[in-house]
């Protein structure tokens, strides 16, 4: 994933409707004292940031490739935040805490990852993330299909199946890993007001791609042909675009070896 493609005022449109299931996670995450946590693709930090008021006491350190994302990102104090790349990132002690919100459907190899980070966890440590599951929504269907059929000159090996997997997977994989582990899944509802809502979304997050490859001008075709895809599959009704959004969560805890 590029370091410079995301806006984070495009990215921050819905943050509200972004950060609820981050708070959805992090609650199920039953650590009393962590003394080091870590926000793992942290994107602007404000929700690192929501991290060092749960735990008071802890040392957090938020990452991300993003340097624009970083720029802003609330440092001091116990809250630090540095730029790095989520696929290689490595702690050199210890975790009790790996938090990752929406960041590893970018990540290819993000099942080894997982593998490596909960063999970095300290004893008792928790890790818990989140990714889209969205990838069969229409949201992303019709894209991949206009990527495939009028824009395939210019955009047809950025398509990408689903990348993630299921929470039954993402429980063996982590309980293969010496984890007990929480999976499950959530559809929230989202109510998007205004127009093009459902593209506004998408062009801050699975677009980033496409539009960052495009020239201004081929950018702003690209969109038109989304616009008018989008908004037959999520028609504005009179209380708003409701735009449904699954996603799977993960949250493990580290056993002890006895």
């Amino acid at each position: 994933m590029s370091g410079d493609m995301w806006d984070p005022a495009i990215y921050g449109r819905y943050a509200d409707e972004r950060s609820r299931p981050f708070f959805d996670l992090v609650a199920r995450v039953d650590a009393e004292r962590p003394r080091r946590v870590v926000d793992a693709g942290c994107g602007t930090g404000d929700l690192t940031a929501e991290l060092a008021r749960r735990w008071p006491r802890a040392e957090v350190h938020g990452f991300d490739s993003s340097p624009a994302m970083i720029a802003g990102a609330p440092a001091g104090g116990r809250l630090t935040f540095s730029v790095e790349d989520v696929a290689r990132w490595c702690p050199r002690s210890p975790v009790d805490v790996i938090v990752s919100n929406a960041v590893l459907q970018w990540v290819p190899e993000h099942r080894e990852v997982l593998r490596r980070w909960a063999g970095t966890l300290a004893t008792d440590g928790w890790l818990a993330f989140q990714v889209p599951g969205n990838f069969g929504a229409p949201s992303h269907a019709l894209v991949r299909e206009l990527c495939r059929t009028k824009w395939r000159d210019r955009l047809a090996d950025l398509v990408r199946e689903a990348p993630v997997g299921d929470p039954a997977e993402y429980h063996d994989l982590l309980a293969g890993a010496g984890c007990q582990v929480d999976a499950w899944e959530t559809t929230y509802l989202h109510v998007l007001t205004g127009e093009d809502t459902v593209l506004r979304w998408v062009s801050g997050t699975s677009l980033r791609p496409m539009l960052d490859r495009l020239t201004p001008e081929e950018a702003e075709d690209f969109l038109c042909d989304c616009a008018a895809l989008l908004d037959e599959a999520y028609p504005r009704g009179p209380h708003g675009t409701l735009f449904p959004f699954r996603r799977i969560f993960v949250v493990a805890q580290k056993v002890i070896s006895r």
